[in-house]
């Protein structure tokens, strides 16, 4: 079942002899359950591609679709709506709410929306991500791997149609990222969640089903892993 689809997309900044194609018309779709690298070098646009995904910025040109719904024919409003309950995102360095505890972080998108968090669910991620103990904690009480995978469980909250993550062990040592791709890994297999993960690490890529690489904003090479 197709979860996400792109099709003829473009992100220009500039024009005329300063015009920089960041994305340049990329098409692809990728498959619900599907684990997904996206690599290529520093200033490949494989950042820019992401936020394009998720929402986060507008295209040039070109459409996404996520579950079906064209997410570029969406107002501004509509869209922040839309992203926070069907797009989760992973970011570098975690972007969490420093006067909220854990629990609350996690639960974020759920109280924008006026809802109150499944207690279940918000259980099992505690105990899945190691939080239990860490519940009521600030996030300058905790390591930088303990922040991150707050932001995982924030990301995994709404049971979202994908999973966005933006070299999410970038700011971490390599035993704190091993968990942390771990944590991704068995949030695709336990729940099927369609995980799009940029990086640069070829270790990360290498776990991936599928190997997506990007260069001067373009695909250059779409792999199947054995």
């Amino acid at each position: 079942m197709e979860i996400l689809r792109v099709e003829h997309l473009s992100k220009i900044y500039n024009s005329g002899e300063n015009e920089v194609r960041a994305v340049d018309d990329v098409s692809f779709s990728v498959e619900k359950g599907e684990f997904v690298a996206v690599i290529g070098a520093s200033g490949s646009g494989k950042s820019t591609l992401l936020h394009l995904l998720g929402g986060v910025d507008r295209p040039t040109s070109g459409k996404v679709f996520i579950d079906g719904k064209d997410i570029f024919k969406l107002d501004n409003d509509a869209l922040a709506i839309f992203r926070r309950r069907q797009v989760g995102i992973v970011y570098q360095f975690y972007n969490l709410i420093p006067i909220l505890d854990v629990t609350e972080n996690i639960t974020l998108p759920v109280l924008l929306d006026g809802d109150r968090p499944n207690e279940q669910r918000l259980e099992d991620l505690l105990n899945e991500l190691g939080l239990s103990e860490r519940r009521n904690n600030l996030p300058n009480q905790l390591s930088g791997g303990q922040q991150q995978r707050v932001s995982i469980g924030r990301a995994m909250i709404n049971n979202p149609a994908v999973i966005l993550a933006d070299e999410p062990t970038g700011n971490l040592d390599s035993r704190a990222g091993e968990e942390i791709v771990n944590l991704l890994k068995l949030s695709n297999k336990n729940y099927n969640q369609t995980v799009i993960i940029i990086t640069h690490d070829p270790d990360i890529a290498r776990r991936a089903d599928r190997v997506i690489t990007v260069e001067d904003g373009r695909i250059v090479r779409d792999e199947k892993m054995a």
